[in-house]
């Protein structure tokens, strides 16, 4: 008995002494995590989070029950000061918001009540292949017709922050296209519905990836038509479909294309966790994250509805946010008269 007693005591100091074991391999068994969308059921965002949420599970230790909550409103806004401010930084809530709402430390916006630089990023599924899609109906099916238009083109928009905001403000200025931004809509499903209803004609800065995957009969039957894309190169799917940037007369609208569409593009789909989460924990789910993105089961449903996928690791992103701080003053100014 003597013997065993000393073991017995080893064995709990051991267990005491190395807490980040039982909190790595034992925390998510039997815990519910939620994945909080910043937009509408039914958009580009919200079908990727829940295929997402579908098999992140097999990839963190103790396989968590994983739900999508929709927390839409301003721009994504509502559920990144929710994650940020308001969520326990325990592993538990990871918000998905566009990454154009960062911009708004640097632009002066209000709204936002984080810090872009403190929060623990998972990754993005892909980079946003952004463009302009309008109707058949609408008339506008290339930019020789846009370009022409004697009325302003109505565009649906959500938000300042958002690529589809920010993206048509940006061509306003830098290309001169006749351009009526309509804002106030909670995502890409409802300015589907609007378009699709003469309310407006389309949108700017709407992803290819999101376009292909929520509006794929209109697409097929020629009743959508992605008109200009504002890449900096054109995507392998749309060979023939113009870049905006071909259409810049000056570098300053060069520049103000690449700061104000295509970098935010890059960071597009950002899943963050609160501020303080225990770093051992952001680890877990960075790799689980990563881990989901290769999943063979998760690649074929990405497959299946049309889902692109092309990641961008939590490392990369934060480098990314990092070099948004750093842009020149002028070009911040002329964002700031563009965005405001």
């Amino acid at each position: 008995m003597d013997k065993i007693v000393p073991c017995l005591v080893l064995a709990c100091v051991a267990l005491v002494g190395n807490p980040g074991h039982a909190t790595t391999h034992d925390f998510y068994k039997g815990k519910t995590m939620r994945i909080i969308v910043g937009f509408a059921p039914g958009g580009g965002f919200d079908t990727y989070s829940r295929a997402i949420a579908r098999h992140i599970a097999r990839h963190i230790p103790g396989s968590p029950t994983v739900i999508v909550e929709n927390m839409d409103g301003a721009g994504s806004r509502i559920a990144a000061n929710h994650v940020y401010k308001v969520a326990k930084p325990d592993g538990l809530a990871i918000a998905n918001f566009i990454g154009g709402i960062l911009m708004d430390q640097i632009l002066g916006r209000p709204g936002a009540e984080f810090d872009a630089l403190k929060f623990e990023y998972l990754g993005t599924p892909l980079k946003d292949s952004r463009t302009c899609t309008l109707t058949k109906a609408s008339g506008i099916t290339s930019m020789e017709k846009w370009m022409a238009s004697k009325t302003p083109v109505k565009l649906g928009g959500v938000a300042p922050g958002t690529g589809l905001d920010d993206g048509a403000r940006v061509l306003k200025v830098a290309l001169g296209l006749p351009i009526h931004l309509v804002s106030g809509y909670k995502g890409t499903s409802q300015i589907r519905l609007a378009a699709e209803s003469g309310e407006v004609s389309g949108a700017c800065g709407w992803g290819w990836e999101s376009v292909k995957a929520t509006w794929a009969k209109a697409i097929e039957s020629g009743d959508a038509v992605v008109v200009l894309q504002t890449r900096p190169t054109a995507h392998p799917e749309l060979p023939h479909i113009p870049l905006a940037v071909h259409y810049a007369k000056s570098e300053e609208a060069r520049q103000l294309i690449k700061a104000g569409i295509n970098d935010p593009a890059d960071m597009n789909r950002i899943y963050a966790l609160p501020p303080a989460t225990p770093k051992e924990r952001v680890q877990i789910l960075r790799r689980a994250f990563m881990e989901t993105l290769k999943d063979a089961e998760f690649l074929a449903e990405a497959r299946k509805t049309k889902l692109d996928i092309d990641p961008v690791t939590g490392e990369e992103l934060e480098q990314t946010i990092a070099g948004l701080f750093k842009l020149e003053p002028g070009l911040v100014a002329k964002l700031k008269e563009i965005l405001k």
